[in-house]
């Protein structure tokens, strides 16, 4: 709940979260990344609430469920959405697809914005056990002392999936429509993050998107055949490649560091 009584009194969690943003807000405000979820939605309205000076962004993977793309057009009008100069299915022909381990596609296409800037997110501990360490600020030092640095706030750290709808409520806030048809998280087509019955029914749900995965598929197994790789033996053809690695799980790691082989670092 965003307000609980503990030992020390009432836990207010949406106070905090506004207070953090104030107090850790930059001269030339903040650089806020949205993705169309329901915790980007509430950081939005968290800043707007803040009364803090913000600039929003979506960062276009080009492969992004185009519900969340259809409700920030439709719900979030000052978000302004950057399209990247190569379409991820089009880089996928040369790089490699992306695994579990090995995601060079969020590094290419949803860490790239807000460099030298402060940026907010929706991060929240309650997501995953890689994130349960996460802190309220912090700083990025990807690139080197000599880059361009950030610096992130995660105003909703703590808060559950409970206090992020509760919120949604309180504020009367839209949210994209996959959730009414019970998603748990609204990324990017058959991402290797996601769970392996989420990607089963990605297949089911965007057939036009899944023959554009598999044209683009067959095309890299192309180049890597033209290249003489010989760990392209393990396929038939490109279609075969894109159904085994939809259906991989990433957790088998004596398959991933072969494949690792397979991709352009």
């Amino acid at each position: 709940m965003l307000f609980e009584k503990d030992l020390f009194g009432v836990n207010d969690k949406l106070q905090k979260a506004i207070e953090s943003l104030k107090i850790f807000e930059p001269d030339e405000g903040y650089w806020v990344g949205v993705s169309g979820g329901k915790d980007s939605d509430v950081i939005l309205e968290l800043c707007k609430m803040a009364g803090v000076k913000f600039d929003a962004h979506h960062s276009l993977t080009t492969i992004d469920k185009p519900e969340a793309i259809y409700h920030i057009r439709r719900d979030l009008p000052e978000v302004d959405i950057i399209s990247p100069l190569i379409p991820l299915l089009k880089k996928l022909e040369t790089k490699g697809f992306p695994l579990r381990q090995s995601r060079w596609c969020c590094e290419a296409y949803k860490e790239n914005g807000g460099n030298g800037r402060r940026v907010v997110t929706g991060i929240r501990k309650a997501e995953s056990s890689g994130r349960s360490k996460r802190q309220m600020f912090e700083h990025c030092y990807r690139g080197g002392f000599k880059s361009k640095q950030k610096t992130f706030v995660h105003p909703i750290i703590d808060w559950s999936d409970s206090d992020v709808w509760e919120f949604h409520t309180l504020r009367g806030l839209s949210h994209c429509t996959l959730y009414d048809s019970g998603a748990k998280r609204v990324g990017c087509l058959f991402c290797p993050m996601a769970r392996h019955s989420e990607r089963m029914k990605d297949l089911e749900d965007y057939p036009k998107y899944k023959k554009l995965f598999i044209r683009s598929f067959e095309k890299l197994y192309a180049n890597r055949r033209k290249e003489g790789r010989e760990s392209i033996n393990r396929w038939d053809n490109g279609e075969d490649m894109f159904y085994w690695w939809v259906n991989e799980d990433g957790k088998q790691e004596n398959v991933l560091q072969k494949l690792l082989r397979f991709e352009d670092q």
